[in-house]
């Protein structure tokens, strides 16, 4: 029965929500051949900037989420699964740790060993290997790979990483058939994203009283669909902090793995889309996601350390250095240790893709 579950989720097309895209089941199938005892984790730390979409339906719907921590952990042997669960998110640490209790005194079969992590908060820890050092006690650094996490993870053990959404998809494989004539892994069905505008009102939507909302899109489904003012704004971030920066006028691109890989867009998908108005400039942005990147480095490796903080010097000019710019671009992506520094520049050359006359001082500086 396990190898045709995880031959249903392999056929199903569901991948990874955490920004690599890697096939879920292909992971359960990995870490199931791994000599026991079997370990889970499961990050709902939601460092991304802006990012709640976690907290919301955790709020609304903890024994979804359950359902599929449990299904995992049956389907791949696991013997306990560690839940790392962002600080600051008190009322769901409440909640969670009163469902737990219940589903303990109620369960009608044996219960893996559950645990409820503290997240300290730190956006690094949203790496995989940093979370499971966090875990264990440990600064939140990334690991050198290979060993992989899947043979030597959580206290040496092999273990099963998920994040939140991952968890609950996991349980609803059915929402997460492949498409008709493309590859498995273009699925449909829907994913969750945390969806905020600018300062601006002209860039959000009429019907969501300013508010950030979080937001079910479809696969393959693009902004201007679910997000119809979108097409009236300048620029928008389809991955958040990390994902690039792409003009409204590329607001119709499908946002699925495959569709944006197949046209080289300088971003990764993510939870987080933020649209930006006229009155935004990306060069802006762009900044301020490098600052956030310098501050959040963890430090261990030199390329991200200093790459970083010497990027965010230099894009404070009003003309921009390209070549010094690009070649710290290019050290950072071929030399750090994990995703942070490998993604850092990824708005910096949406920014000169896309929007090069904020750069070149034709457009002016704003005060």
């Amino acid at each position: 029965m396990p190898d045709e579950l995880i031959k249903t989720l392999e056929d199903s097309g569901l991948r990874g929500l955490g920004g690599a895209g890697f096939p879920a089941g292909r992971k359960w199938r990995i870490v199931r051949d791994q000599p026991a005892p079997r370990l889970m984790a499961v990050n709902i730390d939601e460092g991304e900037p802006g990012t709640f979409k976690d907290r919301t339906y955790l709020e609304r719907d903890p024994h979804r989420f359950l359902e599929g921590l449990l299904i995992a952990a049956a389907v791949v042997g696991i013997d306990a699964c560690y839940i790392y669960l962002r600080d600051e998110y008190h009322g769901c640490r409440e909640l969670l740790a009163a469902e737990l209790a219940a589903l303990q005194r109620a369960a009608p079969f044996e219960l893996p060993h559950i645990e409820l992590r503290r997240g300290a908060g730190a956006y690094i820890c949203g790496e995989e290997s940093a979370m499971i050092q966090s875990i264990e006690g440990q600064r939140g650094e990334p690991r050198l790979r290979p060993p992989y996490i899947a043979q030597v993870g959580l206290f040496g053990r092999p273990t099963l990483e998920h994040n939140f959404e991952d968890a609950v998809l996991g349980a609803r494989t059915s929402c997460s058939v492949a498409r008709a004539g493309s590859p498995a892994s273009a699925v449909t069905g829907a994913r969750a994203c945390a969806a905020s505008a600018s300062a601006d009102a002209c860039a959000r939507p009429a019907s969501s009283s300013h508010r950030p909302a979080s937001r079910c899109a479809s696969w393959s489904t693009n902004i201007a669909a679910a997000w119809p003012t979108a097409t009236r704004s300048m620029a928008y971030l389809p991955g958040g902090a990390s994902g690039g920066i792409l003009p409204a006028t590329m607001a119709d691109i499908p946002l699925d793995f495959d569709t944006t890989a197949a046209a080289r867009l300088l971003h990764r998908l993510g939870p987080r889309w933020i649209v930006l108005s006229q009155r935004d400039r990306a060069r802006d942005a762009a900044s301020n996601m490098m600052r956030f990147f310098a501050h959040e480095s963890c430090g261990q490796c030199t390329p991200c350390r200093v790459g970083t903080d010497k990027a965010a010097t230099l894009m404070d000019a009003t003309i921009w250095d390209r070549a010094t710019l690009e070649d710290l671009n290019q050290v950072m992506i071929d030399a750090s240790i994990c995703g942070l520094g490998q993604a850092a520049p990824n708005p910096v050359r949406s920014v000169v893709a896309h929007f090069a006359h904020e750069i070149d001082g034709s457009a002016g500086a704003q005060s």
